[in-house]
């Protein structure tokens, strides 16, 4: 064998191994992309999953609540109005984890439920009758023991968000990123009162 042939095939070889290291790389850091942002699909249905469950309790603590409170209409009247506003966002799909504004109006609209329900719940220790009523101290633990996993649900979210974030932040892997449209999710943010469970005595 020639030394010209000799030559060219440890220039192919170099080639060959260099290429099969470059598609490597990108396969796996695309498939590591791919995995990473299915995480964050998978905890954002966890997240709605919760806030439905708010949703679904908000009609009977408030004909509950009306049935012995029936003149706190203020109140009860906020409660159904944030609800609804609330359950106008709650249809959405995960593409609102690649719209930073559509997020930013779902999470305003579920912490605006959450502070209407904390008021009503406040509004609920003048009446004796709420404070014996086995269904209203049913459906408000269940109330409370679901604002509780709201908190847990969105601090995992923002757990896998920021693993997400970072991993296709991080050069060179930011440009496969950037060429496969691959971006960067919201974060919850914490609101004022938004992730406590509301407090209520019943003493």
């Amino acid at each position: 064998m020639s030394k010209g042939t000799k030559t060219l095939l440890i220039v192919v070889a170099v080639i060959l191994v260099i290429g099969i290291g470059v598609y490597s790389f990108f396969a796996g850091n695309y498939n590591s992309m791919v995995n990473k942002e299915e995480a964050v699909k998978s905890q954002w249905a966890q997240v709605e999953n919760v806030y439905q469950r708010r949703l679904d309790l908000v009609p009977n603590l408030v004909a509950t609540v009306r049935g012995a409170a029936s003149h706190e209409a203020a109140v009860l009247t906020q409660v159904t109005e944030a609800r609804a506003k609330a359950g106008g966002v709650m249809n959405v799909s995960d593409e609102i984890l690649n719209d930073p504004e559509a997020f930013r109006r779902f999470q305003q609209a579920q912490n605006e439920l959450g502070s209407a329900l904390q008021r009503l719940l406040v509004v609920t220790e003048n009446y004796p009758d709420l404070k014996v009523n086995e269904n209203f101290l049913t459906l408000q633990s269940q109330l409370e023991g679901t604002e509780n996993r709201i908190a847990v649900e969105r601090n995992r979210y923002n757990t896998v968000v920021q693993d997400y974030n970072s991993f296709i932040r991080n050069f060179p892997r930011s440009i496969i990123a950037n060429m496969n449209g691959f971006t960067q999710k919201a974060y919850f943010t914490a609101d004022e009162g938004a992730q406590r469970a509301p407090t209520v005595s019943f003493e």
